[in-house]
């Protein structure tokens, strides 16, 4: 064996020994600090994705309406255009069927009616709705006056299902005025806010995962507020959530129900409907002209005696003025002075020296 093979083959010295444990112990830190960075990574990448999927409401369908990602199962073919409906979305069926292909529609609308007793029939409209279970979420009613029967107004929530058979009925009560539905398409609206709760909890379970690993208290401390500010962010949609489907299951309609002394007024389409409305309008002229004078006329009366106590008064000073001017003007005259005959007379009568 030579010298080279010999002290290659001697035991290691102490200095060897603690350089190769150093070592060994650096290993096992870097390690463990590359572990902590991937799964400080490894969140990241996850609240990306969240906030990538918050952004884009989820998948997006055929359509260009974002989809839930629960939607797609492996093996299972995306939807096509056909299942949703027409492609702008309106469709040609009935204004106020919003349950048809999966839309999501809110309907409201206003009605108006002519009935005998307005207070009688808005009680009446009140059991009709709630009989298709429904609800009454407003309700004014007026009292009669000035020769017709009162009024009143509902804010009713009809099931979208029963509308038109609801609005058959009320239309029933007297005669149907005036009827205006409108509908809106919110859809893209409902699924967007689906796919963004969807989201939202999934990233909220995996950050409480997340928590019971946590090496620090600063990593602690920001896995607690990302989840405090994701569950209020969950919290807000849920509650949009529930407006949408409050609005889309419940349609609105503004019920108006007058008497016949306020209904509106046809207007005129032949020589003697024009004629008649001409003169009604002259009687309505003229009866709102004597109503103005009614009122008028005791305001006429005081102001006529006040300007005349007034006139009174103003020519009774003016004839006592006259007559003290006169009064003033006599006492200042001279008195008329002696004619030359007349002062001459007493000089001839005089007894001559």
């Amino acid at each position: 064996m030579t010298a080279h093979a010999a002290r290659r083959a001697q035991p290691a010295s102490p200095a060897g020994s603690s350089r190769s444990t150093r070592a060994a112990r650096r290993s096992r830190g870097g390690a463990l600090a590359a572990s902590l960075a991937l799964l400080l990574l490894l969140a990241g990448c996850t609240g990306a994705a969240d906030s990538a999927s918050d952004e884009s409401g989820g998948f997006v369908g055929p359509d260009g309406m974002p989809m839930p990602a629960e939607t797609f199962q492996p093996g299972v073919d995306a939807p096509t255009g056909e299942s949703g409906g027409d492609a702008d979305g309106g469709g040609t069926g009935d204004l106020v069927d919003g349950s048809d292909a999966g839309r999501e529609v809110i309907t409201t609308g206003s009605l108006y009616v002519t009935v005998a007793e307005p207070l009688d029939a808005a009680a009446e409209a009140a059991r009709i709705v709630e009989r298709a279970d429904g609800r009454v979420d407003g309700r004014n009613e007026f009292a009669p006056r000035q020769g017709d029967r009162g009024g009143a107004e509902l804010v009713l929530r009809i099931p979208s299902a029963q509308l038109t058979e609801v609005i058959d009925e009320l239309q029933q009560l007297g005669e149907s005025e005036e009827l205006s539905l409108s509908a809106s398409d919110v859809t893209r609206e409902v699924r967007d806010v689906e796919a963004r709760i969807g989201a939202l909890s999934s990233s909220v379970e995996r950050l409480l995962a997340l928590q019971g690993s946590a090496g620090d208290v600063e990593e602690l401390i920001a896995l607690e507020t990302a989840i405090s500010d994701r569950q209020a962010e969950l919290e807000s949609l849920q509650s949009q959530q529930r407006a949408l489907a409050d609005q889309v299951s419940l349609s609105t309609l503004r019920l108006t129900l007058g008497s016949e002394q306020t209904a509106p007024v046809d207007e005129p389409d032949t020589f003697l409907s024009g004629l008649q409305t001409g003169w009604d309008a002259l009687l309505a002229f003229l009866s709102g002209a004597l109503v103005v004078l009614g009122v008028l006329l005791p305001w006429l009366l005081v102001l006529g005696l006040i300007v005349l106590v007034a006139l009174l008064v103003l020519r009774r000073a003016r004839r006592r003025h006259e007559a003290e001017r006169a009064a003033a003007g006599d006492a200042v005259m001279p008195a008329p002075s002696a004619s030359p005959q007349e002062s001459a007379a007493p000089a001839a009568g005089a007894p001559l020296d």
